[in-house]
């Protein structure tokens, strides 16, 4: 009894999953670039991204709880559009985006660990990254259970640390520097909801939970909601924290150590040492999350004739080949890809992506019991940030719109070519 029992995992494990691949390189990374455009509302900037996430999060935990599945949000999305082009080109679409956003932050994993360790040489951030890779690739190979226990205690390492550095800063702060008088126009509060929301991007890999939950009709709901409310308040109470510690120009010269530069002040160059130790430990449990998704995904849409069925057998008994390719593409991407050049693309497919489910979503309403206004304005928030980041960010940036409409095609171009393969042949 005690086995089969020990095989499911808990509410907390869930989301914890999720709140490891949302609290990842995003919050390090982040508030240089947001506070380019929100200055000192970057604060605000997280509450609205949170409660955006907080709407799709409540049409997928609808979605989840009524139809649990390893295929997570894909499966959502054959439930609304049936197994056409629509759900084959998003299936690769998430099959790609998820490649780009791991690789990512595991190339933050080794830029942090190379500049701890080896001077910050070029050679060995990408040694670093391809390194955790590698070694996430192995627990989850070794199975969910642990793939679970490896994230709860990155999670609570990650997320003491932060509450830490939380707490000091606030109790530290300067409230002029926060002044309501110094804030930009609203305009441009959510133009910058475009780069926050890239922050909360992870919580959809909790709806892959589902095959692993005893009872996911009820414990991914909560899961959902639990993971999201913890990375909300993590995100503002940073904000603030660093915001009320550091002026708008120090934050953006700071880039991704502004956490650490914030944490000096009060805790003196120890507090640097542990934001940067944080950083490797959030980075690695985002990278852990972030290859979760793989082989359910893999095994759900082989099954379905969505994938090849490569894509769903086992090797050696135990590794799935469609996480195994997947963290294939990871490592090529990390070692031989410069990340910062197309980082925002993973951000602009996930929009993409959520629209198209929560649109499905809305054609199998009457089955989940969802509100429609509730939908619609899930719908219509993320086409608004979609749209902004295109035209605040993505418009200054030919490479990533080339980059995103060449990862658009490169999925219609492998379903149309998979499907023609895959389809009887006339006798």
């Amino acid at each position: 009894m005690t086995s089969t029992e020990t095989k499911y995992l808990s509410v907390r494990q869930a989301a914890f999953i999720g709140v490891g691949a949302m609290v990842g390189a995003g919050i390090f990374a982040l508030l240089g670039a947001a506070g380019e455009v929100a200055g000192a509302a970057v604060w605000l900037s997280f509450l609205l991204a949170g409660v955006i996430a907080a709407l799709q999060g409540y049409s997928f935990a609808k979605l989840g709880a009524r139809y649990p599945s390893a295929g997570g949000l894909l499966e959502y999305v054959t439930k609304g559009f049936g197994p056409g082009h629509v759900t084959g080109v998003t299936a690769w679409l998430t099959y790609a985006a998820n490649a780009i956003v791991t690789a990512m932050v595991a190339v933050s994993f080794g830029g942090y660990a190379s500049a701890m360790f080896a001077d910050e040489n070029a050679t060995w951030a990408k040694v670093f990254a391809v390194l955790i890779i590698v070694i996430m690739t192995a627990v989850n190979i070794v199975g969910s259970a642990l793939v679970a226990r490896a994230q709860t205690v990155i999670v609570y390492v990650v997320l003491g640390i932060l509450v830490v550095f939380a707490v000091v800063t606030l109790v530290n702060m300067d409230p002029s520097l926060l002044a309501f008088s110094g804030y930009p126009s609203f305009r441009d509060i959510v133009s910058s909801v475009a780069l926050t929301f890239f922050a909360f991007l992870g919580f959809g890999i909790i709806t892959f939970t589902a095959k692993d939950l005893q009872r996911p009709e009820r414990q991914l709901p909560k899961a959902m909601y639990l993971a999201l409310t913890i990375a909300t308040v993590i995100y503002v109470a940073i904000a603030l924290g660093v915001f009320g510690t550091l002026t708008v120009n120090e934050v953006i010269d700071s880039g991704g150590t502004a956490l650490a530069v914030a944490a000096q002040p009060s805790l003196g160059d120890a507090g640097y040492w542990l934001m940067a130790v944080t950083a490797l430990f959030a980075t690695a449990g985002a990278t852990n999350a972030g290859l979760y998704p793989a082989s359910g995904l893999s095994a759900r849409l082989a099954e379905t004739g969505l994938f090849p069925g490569l894509m769903a057998r086992m090797v050696g008994g135990r590794a799935s080949a469609g996480l195994l390719i997947e963290a294939a593409a990871c490592i090529l991407l990390a070692a031989f890809f410069d990340l910062d050049a197309i980082a925002s693309i993973g951000s602009a497919v996930a929009l993409l992506i959520f629209s198209f489910i929560t649109a499905a979503h809305f054609r199998v309403r009457h089955e989940t019991g969802a509100n429609a206004g509730v939908l619609a304005l899930a719908i219509g928030s993320s086409l608004v940030v979609l749209l902004t980041f295109i035209f605040t960010t993505l418009i200054h940036e030919p490479a990533s719109i080339i980059t995103l409409a060449g990862v658009l095609v490169l999925s219609i171009v492998i379903d149309l070519s998979w499907r023609r393969r895959s389809a009887p042949q006339p006798l």
